[in-house]
């Protein structure tokens, strides 16, 4: 995986990969007989008329057409779940839970998905939802792919080997990997157990942020996004595809390996990043710059600055401001948090909140430290502190998240959580 995915900076950038030599034509996409006898497919992620900068797509040159395969039928989709998300009356109450348990029965990644909560739907082309993932089985004779959105993939537990059409790609707990819509893939785990999060993007795919008054350099660098480099597998057997369409899980019957793909090229592709590459920007005077700075991915919703799902960070980091309460300070937001915690400890909540763990704080649901980190930073000495092993991280949304009736009743949810401000002061 050595190819950066400039594209994600506007500039529309095409890349190319192939397994074989030769197996790549020259100066036309589809011509009458591709090389080496391979199939020319496109995969397009946007409307053939979107603009330039922004329009998503890729030749795959392959074996076999993804056309082959069997008749698609209803699988339980046991607790993954997509729109509407109506089954349990959201509050405006903060609300967190417990990490998921590893399975212990045989579990693949598929099987393992658990979504908490969710907003908009696939058929809007508008919102995102928030899934749990927990396994300890690789996917060995199946395949998947998800029709309904993006998967942006945060490990928290254990390495992920996410097998694809354009290649594979290996990610650790740090590491992040965005799987478009309709890219084929087979997940293995090879520390033979996982957990993470998943943000599944319904609305426009993930790009860079704008750096606006920041200038040109700073947060996620173009260049340390990286695509994977082509390999296939030409292989038959009694394989299944499993596809997540309109909200439901669906099988149908494969006769060989849909990861077929000899050679592509093209700018909607997989791809990973290191988030200890993340160059934070912070306060070097006084105050808190808001959470908006850590920003690593943006979904853009029609309304312009205003996200339909971001992607944000907490990562290790120089804390110097002065005369300052330096961990988050107490927030009501127009926009939906979900967070998470891929290692350590998050500074605003030393308790409760862990590895594997989850909070929702929706619109205008006030938040911030708790009574023990309230008294503690209120009368720290305030010198240059690097706040170390901690990666937290948000998915945060201008709609309302509603928890899945699975979150909102789970023993992994915290009943005791608006405790954790009991102890507050009274300030006068």
């Amino acid at each position: 995986m050595t190819e950066e995915l400039k594209y994600l900076s506007g500039f529309g950038n095409n890349f190319q990969s192939e397994a074989v030599p030769g197996a790549l034509p020259q100066g036309q996409n589809s011509p009458q007989q591709a090389p080496l006898g391979l199939y020319a497919e496109q995969l397009s992620g946007t409307a053939f008329t979107v603009s330039r900068p922004h329009n998503l797509r890729s030749w795959l040159y392959r074996i076999r057409p993804s056309v082959m395969h069997g008749e698609f039928k209803p699988l339980d989709s046991k607790f993954i779940y997509s729109r509407p998300f109506d089954e349990s009356f959201c509050s405006p109450n903060q609300l967190r839970w417990n990490p998921v348990p590893l399975p212990k029965q045989p579990t693949d990644f598929v099987d393992g998905l658990i979504t908490f909560a969710g907003n908009g739907g696939y058929a809007s082309i508008r919102g995102s939802a928030v899934h749990i993932y927990a396994a300890n089985q690789s996917m060995s004779d199946r395949y998947f792919y998800n029709a309904d959105g993006d998967f942006l993939i945060v490990p928290e537990q254990g390495r992920l080997r996410l097998n694809t059409e354009f290649g594979v790609i290996e990610i650790t707990p740090g590491e992040i990997a965005v799987i478009p819509r309709g890219v084929k893939y087979q997940v293995s785990l090879p520390d033979g157990t996982a957990r993470g999060y998943i943000c599944e993007n319904y609305g426009q795919p993930f790009r860079l942020p704008d750096l606006g008054p920041i200038g040109a350099n700073g947060l996620a660098n173009p260049r340390d996004f990286l695509t994977p480099e082509a390999c296939y597998e030409k292989k038959e057997g009694n394989f299944q595809l499993t596809a997540k369409f309109q909200g439901r899980m669906w099988n149908a019957a494969l006769s060989h390996s849909p990861l077929d793909v000899v050679a592509w090229h093209g700018n909607y592709v997989p791809y990973k990043y290191d988030l200890s590459r993340f160059n934070v920007i912070n306060s070097v005077s006084f105050d808190h710059p808001d959470p908006s700075i850590f920003t690593v991915l943006s979904s853009p919703s029609e309304i312009a600055g205003t996200a339909n799902v971001d992607f944000v960070i907490f990562p290790p980091r120089w804390l110097v401001a002065e005369k300052t309460f330096r961990p988050p300070y107490y927030h009501r937001n127009c926009m939906s948090e979900y967070m998470g915690l891929i290692t350590g400890v998050y500074d605003a909540k030393e308790e409760g909140f862990v590895p594997g763990g989850g909070s929702l704080h929706n619109q205008m649901s006030a938040h911030g430290p708790d009574a023990n980190t309230y008294t503690k930073a209120s009368t720290a000495e305030l010198k240059p502190v690097y706040l170390d092993h901690t990666l937290a991280f948000m998915f945060e949304s201008s709609l309302v998240y509603v928890p899945t009736k699975f979150a909102a009743t789970s023993d992994l949810r915290q009943k005791d959580y608006l405790d954790c401000w009991k102890d507050l002061p009274v300030s006068y």
